[in-house]
C-alpha cells in the first residue's frame, strides 16, 4: 500500500477549481503527493466535488489555481453507467491503447500482446470473447480497469469503482487494485465507503465542508467524530475480527432498528393458519 520511498508519482500543489469567477471555490489549497504504490481514496458527501477534483488530476479540466504534475502517464476509469455497445471485452481493453497510436493507426501486434497481458493482470481474460455488454456491473468494472492497465499508465484514477457493486464484487475490485499498486502503480479513487479506505489504504482525502479538504494517515482522518461531522449523522468506528485478521469499520447510526420495535412474543408466533375466505379481499376493497 505504498512507503514513504517510493517514487513520486503524482504532485498536487496549492490546487483550487471553479467554474467561474462567480462561482464558489469546490476545493481550495489543496496539496499531496501520491508514491508509486499508494492508494488514496477520496471520501465526502454527494455533489461536494470529488469527480471534479479527478478531473483535474486527470487533466480533463485546469485548475483555477495552484499546479498538479504528473511523473507519470495517467489512467482514467469512469463510472460504469451501463453498457450500449456490444464490443467484445478483448476490443474494450484494446481501446485502451488508442494513446499510444498515431492518426489512422490499427493496434498492431505490441498492442494486443499489451492488452491481452492487461486482462491476465486484471483478471478478466477469460471473458476476452464475450461480449461486454453482457457482463455484470462488477464485471464491466474490471475490464475498464483493464482498459487503464492497458494503456501503460502508472497512475489510474478511478471515480466510484466499486459504486452500486455487491458485497462480492467490491471485493474482487479492491483485491484488483490492491494487486495493483502492490505493482507499483499509484491508484486514486472516489468512495462513499470509509471501509474500503480504511481496509486498502496508508492516506486519505476527506472532502470536509465548502472547500475545505483535508489529507492525512487514514485511521486518524476517518475519525468517528470527523466522519459523524462531516456525514451529518453519528458514525461509530469499530475494530472487527475476521478471518484475514482485525478490520476498521465504520457503522452509522440509521436511528431506531425496526427489529427493536417489534415485541419479542411476536418473534416466537407462528404463522398463522390459511381459512378459505378469511384473507379474501371484498368486491368493494381497493
Amino acid at each position: 500500500m505504498g512507503t514513504d520511498v517510493g517514487e513520486t508519482l503524482l504532485e498536487v500543489e496549492n490546487v483550487g477549481f471553479r467554474y467561474n469567477a462567480r462561482a464558489p471555490w469546490l476545493f481550495k489549497d489543496l496539496s499531496f503527493t501520491l508514491k508509486s504504490g499508494d492508494i488514496l481514496p477520496i471520501l465526502g458527501p454527494n455533489a461536494r466535488g470529488k469527480t471534479t477534483l479527478l478531473k483535474n488530476l486527470a487533466g480533463m479540466l485546469e485548475p483555477a489555481h495552484g499546479r498538479i504534475v504528473a511523473h507519470a502517464p495517467i489512467g482514467y476509469v469512469p463510472q460504469d453507467h451501463g453498457a450500449l455497445t456490444s464490443y467484445l471485452v478483448k476490443d474494450m481493453v484494446l481501446m485502451g491503447r488508442t494513446r499510444m497510436l498515431r492518426a489512422f493507426q490499427v493496434p498492431g501486434r505490441d498492442d494486443r500482446r499489451a492488452a491481452t497481458e492487461a486482462m491476465e493482470r486484471v483478471g478478466v481474460a477469460d471473458w476476452a470473447d464475450r461480449e461486454y455488454s453482457r457482463l455484470s456491473g462488477g464485471q464491466r468494472q474490471l475490464v475498464l480497469i483493464a482498459r487503464a492497465v492497458a494503456s501503460q499508465s502508472r497512475i489510474l484514477i478511478l471515480d466510484e469503482p466499486a459504486s452500486a457493486l455487491d458485497l462480492r464484487n467490491q471485493s474482487k475490485v479492491l483485491d484488483v487494485l490492491r494487486q495493483l499498486a502492490g505493482d507499483g502503480l499509484a491508484i486514486i479513487m472516489t468512495t462513499h465507503h470509509p471501509d474500503h479506505a480504511l481496509h486498502v489504504s496508508r492516506n486519505s482525502l476527506l472532502f470536509v465542508s465548502g472547500e475545505e479538504t483535508r489529507w492525512g494517515p487514514t485511521e486518524s482522518l476517518l475519525s468517528a467524530s470527523m466522519l459523524s461531522e462531516v456525514y451529518g449523522l453519528p458514525i461509530s468506528v469499530h475494530g472487527v475480527e475476521t478471518r484475514s485478521g482485525m478490520r476498521q469499520v465504520a457503522v452509522p447510526d440509521f436511528g431506531p432498528s425496526l427489529r427493536t420495535t417489534v415485541p419479542p412474543s411476536r418473534t416466537e408466533t407462528q404463522p398463522e393458519a390459511y381459512e378459505p375466505g378469511k384473507h379474501e379481499l371484498g368486491e368493494h376493497a381497493v
